[in-house]
């Protein structure tokens, strides 16, 4: 199954079996914008994605404190919860995820290894 989204600026292709949940994001996100089209029926080129305006433009908003928002969201883990990991109150984890903060290259260390991911998520 293929779902594609239509905006004037957006297209989005996701191919494969398609969990109902990102349909969900997609659909709130962009209302009747949204259509589940099967494979057959399209036979538009595919584009990839990294070299798209909107993945620059995305990427260029990405701070280090936004990917460790994203990262500790994603393992369902408390501002607290990761507080605690790293020693820290969860004041300092919610200025670290807002930029008020900067993460160092020591802590960018750790949250590194507490996500399972490359060090540079979290560096300026």
């Amino acid at each position: 199954m293929l779902a594609v989204v239509k905006t004037p600026h957006i297209r989005i292709h996701i191919e494969g079996r398609i969990p109902p949940r990102l349909i969900t994001v997609l659909k709130k996100e962009y209302g009747k914008g949204v259509r589940l089209v099967d494979d057959a029926e399209t036979d538009d080129e595919l584009v990839d994605v990294f070299q798209t305006d909107w993945y620059r433009r995305t990427k260029a908003r990405l701070t280090p404190g936004k990917n460790l928002r994203i990262y500790r969201q994603n393992t369902k883990m408390t501002q607290a919860q990761l507080g605690k990991l790293i020693a820290l109150p969860k004041q300092y984890v919610s200025n670290m995820e807002n930029d008020i903060r900067p993460i160092s290259k020591n802590m960018a260390i750790k949250l590194a290894g507490i996500f399972k991911t490359s060090v540079a998520r979290f560096i300026g």
